[in-house]
């Protein structure tokens, strides 16, 4: 296993190469993720852009899921408004597989600081038990742009 890859049971993270954006995109792109995440899906120049910008930001952590080999989606990290956020996407079709779990999970191995926060949509469940298997709790509510948020936090 690469130096750069970590390895849970049939989850792996490794380095976002050029090659994942297109699937990424694709992940992205779709109604009923887009829903559950209240977040809405980039146009292509959009999305390229902003993976562009990612990517050569060295501030940010950001790893791709790999299930068996196959892309799965992305995890990462970075620093907004004076806090350390984790965020991750998964491909619809690897949903309720504990993928985003075991992503999460290792991506707490790789990033030391703490706290670290996950913003989360009110109505994603399946996203807020991740949050919580990973040893998140609640630490306060808002409203951004109409869409009622958790935010969670590692505390340790």
């Amino acid at each position: 296993m690469a130096g750069n890859e970590t390895r849970k049971s049939n989850v792996a993270l490794r380095e976002v190469t050029e090659d994942d954006l297109e699937v990424f995109f694709e992940q992205q792109n779709d109604p009923e993720a887009t829903a559950m995440a209240a977040f809405p899906a980039r146009d292509r120049k959009d999305h390229f852009a902003h993976w562009h910008k990612v990517l050569g930001d060295n501030t940010l952590i950001s790893r791709t899921v790999t299930v068996e080999g196959r892309v799965a989606g992305n995890v990462g990290s970075w620093e907004q408004e004076g806090e350390r956020n984790v965020g991750y996407w998964i491909g619809k079709s690897f949903w309720g597989r504990g993928v985003a779990t075991s992503a999460l999970s290792q991506l707490l191995e790789i990033v030391p600081m703490r706290p670290l926060y996950g913003y989360v949509a009110r109505h994603n469940q399946g996203s807020i038990r991740v949050l919580q298997k990973c040893g998140f709790t609640l630490d306060r509510e808002n409203e951004e742009h109409g869409i009622l948020q958790l935010v969670m936090v590692l505390e340790s």
